[in-house]
């Protein structure tokens, strides 16, 4: 049987509630991320992606418990960003049962920090999250914790970033988050085209045909939150994912 390609819930979470937002602005509660798990549990999600998005910006530090919990009712790997600015927040994670640590802000801050949890722990465990946002016709680089650009061009800290250890790279566009606009291909295509690890690409999934436009530009994954846990204009909450057959027909 063909393997289907990879196509991975993203789950926000704040003060351990699950959010959604836009552009990475106006968060919207929408339950509980427990409650998400298990559905994403019986649709047999392959993989998963947690984010707390306040850790950074609040420097509240890691939630264990929480992660601790998606953990333990969680059927498939997991893959956890947000507040990570040590190796000793790698290992306090990796205790927890998560199969790989996501970094942003502080490998910004501190790129060797991506050297050394991948001389500890494999660059298969260490992902790398870069925001991206456009100024004058240019990518750069968006800080979470501060919510500003940085001078750090896209590409250029892909390709570093790889250097440095990274087994993969989330490619996030803000002015498309939340927004099941669609992928900005051209985003995912340069760093694709860039580097030689895996390139997940997120934010503005609409559709399934979004998936696969992201595969064609060379994405090795598609990442999607709005898309799996609102429906409709009026955004109800419903948590969805692609059946296996619809997903191993991407690849046509």
């Amino acid at each position: 049987m063909s393997v289907p390609p990879r196509v991975i819930p993203c789950l926000l979470v704040a003060g351990g509630g699950l959010y959604k937002t836009e552009r990475f602005e106006r968060p919207q509660y929408v339950g509980d991320p427990i409650n998400a798990v298990r559905v994403f549990n019986d649709k047999e999600v392959d993989e998963l992606i947690l984010l707390d998005i306040e850790a950074s910006p609040k420097q509240t530090g890691l939630d264990l418990e929480l992660i601790e919990d998606v953990v333990s009712e969680a059927f498939m790997p997991i893959c956890y960003g947000g507040g990570v600015t040590s190796i000793a927040d790698f290992d306090a994670i990796f205790k927890t049962g998560v199969e790989k640590v996501a970094v942003n802000s502080a490998a910004l801050a501190n790129p060797n920090l991506i050297s050394e949890a991948a001389a500890r722990f494999g660059s298969q465990s260490v992902v790398v999250g870069i925001d991206a946002t456009t100024h004058k016709k240019k990518w750069f680089t968006r800080d979470p914790s501060s919510g500003k650009r940085t001078d750090r061009e896209v590409i250029a800290w892909a390709r570093e970033c790889e250097r440095l250890g990274a087994g993969e790279l989330v490619i996030t566009s803000v002015d498309r988050e939340g927004t099941r606009g669609g992928y900005d291909l051209d985003l995912v295509g340069a760093v694709a085209s860039a580097a030689t690890v895996p390139v997940l690409a997120n934010g503005g999934a609409g559709s399934v045909e979004d998936f696969r436009a992201a595969f064609q530009v060379g994405a090795a994954g598609a990442v999607a939150g709005t898309m799996f846990v609102f429906n409709g204009p009026r955004k109800a909450v419903l948590i969805s994912y692609p059946s296996v057959a619809d997903r191993i027909a991407l690849r046509g």
